[in-house]
C-alpha cells in the first residue's frame, strides 16, 4: 500500500503541473506562439505527471487507486485541451516558419 505521505506528495505534484499547464494554456490562447518553450514543459510536466499517477497506483489500495484515476483523467484532460489548442510553434498564421 501506498504511503500516505507518499499519495499527498504525489497529488500535489499533479496539482501543481496542472496549475502550471493552466495558466501556459491560458497564455497559449491569448499570445499565440510567445511561450513555446514553457507551453512544452507544461506539457511535459503534465505527461510526468499522468505517469507518476500510473506507478503510484501500482501500490495504492482501492481508495487510493480511485483518487489517484480521478487525477489521471485530470491530467489527461487538459493534456488533449493543450493538444488540441493551436498552439504549433513552427506555423505562425497559417504560415511555416
Amino acid at each position: 500500500m501506498a504511503t500516505r505521505n507518499s499519495m499527498d506528495e504525489c497529488i500535489q505534484k499533479c496539482e501543481d503541473a496542472i496549475r502550471y499547464a493552466q495558466q501556459q494554456y491560458k497564455a497559449g490562447s491569448q499570445q499565440e506562439h510567445y511561450h513555446d518553450m514553457e507551453y512544452t514543459q507544461a506539457m511535459q510536466q503534465l505527461e510526468e505527471a499522468v505517469n507518476n499517477v500510473a506507478h503510484m497506483a501500482n501500490s495504492a489500495n482501492s481508495q487510493q487507486r480511485e483518487q489517484l484515476h480521478r487525477m489521471r483523467l485530470q491530467l489527461q484532460a487538459l493534456q488533449n485541451e493543450m493538444i488540441l489548442l493551436d498552439h504549433d510553434p513552427d506555423v505562425v498564421g497559417g504560415k511555416l516558419h
